[in-house]
């Protein structure tokens, strides 16, 4: 379990915990979602992220999760809708790992989880150390006209 050891006060444990206040004294609040819904999708998501991603440990766990996430992302840019937040950030770091080992049929398998990793991955700052996650496109012409 993460412990951040504060200057002043008791240190924070768990990693939302401590994303969250970072996030805070960042003042970049809009990580956190802008709306009251925004917010509650957003913690909906970091609930998630501890409870299956990090928990989840088996073949079946994973394709669960990739799944729930598939029809999840089919009609939104970011797991909060159309902002990204903290909740993107962290999802993408606790699948890294996943995504990293899947093969090109499991990645257009799971086409909205891809697109959005992929999205994820390119946004400014975010990667840092992690390997590039390569996603090949397909396009598939016929002859007729």
């Amino acid at each position: 379990v993460p412990v951040l050891q504060t200057n002043n006060g008791p240190g924070l444990t768990g990693l939302m915990t401590i994303a969250a206040h970072l996030v805070r004294q960042a003042r970049k609040e809009q990580l956190l979602g802008s709306t009251a819904e925004e917010k509650a999708v957003v913690q909906q998501w970091l609930e998630y992220r501890v409870t299956r991603v990090n928990g989840g440990s088996s073949k079946e766990d994973t394709r669960t999760i990739l799944k729930d996430l598939n029809v999840h992302l089919e009609d939104k840019v970011y797991l909060a809708g159309n902002i990204f937040t903290l909740a993107d950030i962290l999802m993408y770091y606790g699948l890294h790992h996943i995504m990293v080992d899947l093969t090109v049929q499991e990645k257009e398998k799971y086409l909205n989880v891809s697109r959005w990793f992929n999205h994820i991955q390119h946004y400014p700052g975010v990667r840092q150390h992690l390997s590039d996650v390569v996603f090949i496109k397909n396009r598939l012409y016929t002859n007729a006209h």
